[in-house]
């Protein structure tokens, strides 16, 4: 090919001189404007677009000369220094020859440094929202993948697929983000669906207030985030392999939303029918399935047993544990032992606890007349309760044979008074004695009783334990000669969902491994719970009751005694509700007036971060507190740790000390019809 270079041209003229240049022979120009290099990923993304469509814009070029004006043979580059970077990147990857003839247009009449500096000053970019549109033209129209789309410029797959769903967002609103309506971050939001007409409509119902979060609010009414634990239950797959969709969020992905709440819940419920059938396998009489555990059900509970093994299983336990302990001796860890003996050293685990798994387990009659709850746990894994007995299906006790003295006589009059002690024949020494006397014994025994107990510390912590076991984990008839009843109020009654907390499931946990402990029938509790070691009975004791709190405040009872026992309570325990209690939408500023809302701010943050959100609507002003005071550790004053009483000053000489004014608990009721306004004082 023939150079076409001009001498003593126009400027105009000198530009037009185009010829074909070897890549080794180009070099960088000292005057270049740009000093700071090319980043790697700017060379590595023309260096792809060259790759893919070659050169789309010549270099600019001047002869390099000597000192003595004699021409070198190379070319300084004016401009595209960054291509020419491009196309040595690809010799290094062997994609072409070091000697590549690049086109070039020689310039002798500009002044380098000027064009150098007018090329990189008088551009605009491409507006981002063309960019998006290009991206997804790309998509559509050519079938293009993300992974070809961006080696064809030198980008990411993700950054390629973060493009296109920006270039699906309604052309209307992309419009509006070209003129500047939205920000980048609002039309992110907004690609959160690929639905148009929801787009438009959530944008059409904003307020003035467009910040991203109240966008992605309003586009996942109603949906399920994939924290919550029926999506965890179901996993992701399983639900979109089940027809539902998921919605991403483009800037910080926690799994997005599972659009069609029905749906997860039905198969929710039939993977809990599924473990529900399997319980039945077992032999349990009946298996109910449900996504809340119902703990108001009513029904005594009987929890596993303790058995002994047979000979065979004790000898074939003994040399398992024998042969387990030969293989691993001389090892540090599992990790460490050869795959052959491992596997032999795994085998003979699941056989050892196979075996002590025998050793606890249900009675096979309670097996035969109880049953199973399977319900969702708090952290999305099916909780499988046993052991549940109705009704109908406890042993009936035998009746009593008929006492024919107590019987009315033919002729109506009744049988001896109960209060008459005397006995008027020599009758049968066999007979019972009257019911009067029996009833003046008894009382006299029961005299002695409490006599001796108050004097056995020991022997009354055991008999209290016995009693409020008995109601608290057998829900039988009196069998208690102590006249201490125990109650233990279904808090989801008040709290809806609270059953399905960590801490509720916590207190389920420590109340089933105690019932794991005690003896079926209530006839054994007491020698079970007198042979306990005198720590154990003192933790069931603690356990029986803590079940009895009642720190409840209902509408209708306007006392706040046991509001001001719950203080003392809390104190004593350094309770820390922040551990267990969070303040969000739905748990309370969803609940409170704006005032309440813009207090628990300006507590928790700051009165500036409170007055910028006072403004809002409620709800949106709801949404906000809950992300200000999120981490915050803030709480209601009916849940904050009760203000120690400060001490009462001694009265100096002279005053009278023997007048104490009553607190505002002691005091009379005297504001009888402000209820709130005393439950305020208590809780504080």
């Amino acid at each position: 090919m023939t150079d076409t270079i001009q001498t003593e041209a126009t400027p105009a003229e000198a530009t037009e001189a185009v010829v074909y240049i070897p890549l080794n022979k180009l070099k960088k120009h000292p005057l270049n404007a740009r000093k700071k290099p090319h980043s790697e990923a700017s060379i590595e993304a023309k260096a792809a677009s060259i790759h893919a469509k070659g050169i789309l814009q010549n270099l600019v070029v001047e002869p390099e000369r000597k000192a003595n004006g004699e021409p070198t043979g190379c070319y300084l580059v004016t401009i595209g220094e960054g291509r020419r970077q491009a196309q040595l990147l690809r010799v290094k990857r062997r994609q072409i020859k070091k000697t590549e003839p690049i086109r070039c247009v020689i310039d002798t009449v500009n002044d380098p440094s000027e064009i150098s500096l007018d090329e990189n000053v008088n551009r605009e970019n491409l507006h981002p929202a063309d960019e998006y549109e290009r991206f997804h033209e790309l998509s559509v129209s050519k079938g293009w993948r993300a992974e070809e789309i961006g080696a064809r410029f030198g980008r990411s797959p993700d950054f390629v697929k973060r493009r296109l769903r920006l270039g699906a967002v309604s052309p209307k609103l992309i419009d509006i983000y070209r003129q500047d309506g939205i920000t980048l971050d609002q039309l992110m939001a907004f690609a959160l669906t690929d639905d148009h007409d929801r787009q438009e409509k959530v944008f059409e119902n904003l307020s003035y207030n467009k910040e991203p979060w109240i966008i992605r609010r309003d586009l996942t009414a109603g949906k399920v985030p994939a924290t919550d634990r029926r999506a965890v239950f179901v996993a992701a797959d399983a639900y979109e392999e089940a027809g539902g969709t998921i919605l991403r969020d483009l800037i910080e992905d926690h799994g997005g939303w599972f659009e069609d709440a029905v749906l997860l819940d039905t198969l929710v419920v039939e993977r809990l029918r599924e473990i529900a059938t399997e319980a039945l396998a077992e032999g349990w009489k009946w298996a109910e399935a449900s996504i809340d555990f119902p703990h108001a059900n009513g029904l005594r509970r009987y929890y596993p047993q303790h058995f002994a093994l047979s000979d065979e299983d004790e000898d074939r336990l003994s040399e398992a544990a024998a042969e387990h302990d030969a293989l691993t001796a001389g090892y540090d860890s599992d990790d460490e032992l050869p795959e052959d003996v491992a596997a032999k050293v795994a085998a003979l685990s699941d056989e050892i606890d196979a075996i002590s798994a025998k050793r606890f387990g249900y009675d096979p009659d309670v097996i035969a007349r109880g049953g199973v709850f399977v319900s969702l746990g708090s952290n999305g894994e099916a909780r499988i309760e046993c052991g549940f007995v109705r009704a109908e299906d406890e042993p009936q006790p035998e009746a009593e044979p008929e006492d024919e003295d107590a019987i009315e006589a033919e002729d109506g009059e009744a049988a001896q008074d109960e209060d008459e002690d005397e006995v008027e024949d020599d009758g049968d020494a066999d007979a019972p004695l009257p019911d009067g006397l029996i009833r003046d014994l008894t009382a006299h025994r029961t005299l002695g009783l409490r006599l001796a107990l108050g004097e056995r510390t020991d022997v009354a912590m055991a008999a209290l334990t016995h009693a409020l076991v008995l109601d608290l984990f057998y829900q039988s008839a009196r069998q208690s000669c102590l006249d201490i009843g125990a109650g233990s109020d279904a808090l989801d009654n008040h709290a809806p969902g609270i059953t399905a907390t960590g801490a509720a499931e916590a207190l389920c946990t420590r109340h089933d491994q105690w019932g794991a402990q005690l003896p079926s029938d209530p006839a054994d509790l007491w020698a079970c719970i007198a042979a306990l070691d005198s720590d154990s009975r003192t933790a069931l004791l603690a356990h029986c009751v803590s079940l009895t709190v009642d720190a409840i405040k209902v509408p209708w009872d306007r006392s706040v005694a046991h509001i001001a026992a719950a203080d003392v309570l809390a104190q004593a325990v350094d309770l820390d509700m922040a551990a267990n209690w969070t303040a969000t939408k739905d748990s309370y500023f969803g609940r409170v007036t704006k005032a309440h809302i813009a207090e628990a701010v300006s507590e928790a943050v700051s009165p500036e971060a409170a007055e910028r959100i006072r403004s809002k609507p409620q709800a949106e002003m709801a949404e906000a507190a809950e992300q200000l005071v999120a981490g915050t550790g803030w709480l209601p004053a009916a849940l904050r740790m009760p203000e120690p009483e400060a001490e009462q000053p001694v009265p100096a000489e002279g005053e009278d000390a023997g007048i104490v004014e009553p607190s505002e608990a002691e005091a009379p009721d005297t504001e009888a019809e402000d209820g709130e306004a005393a439950y305020s004082v208590a809780a504080e």
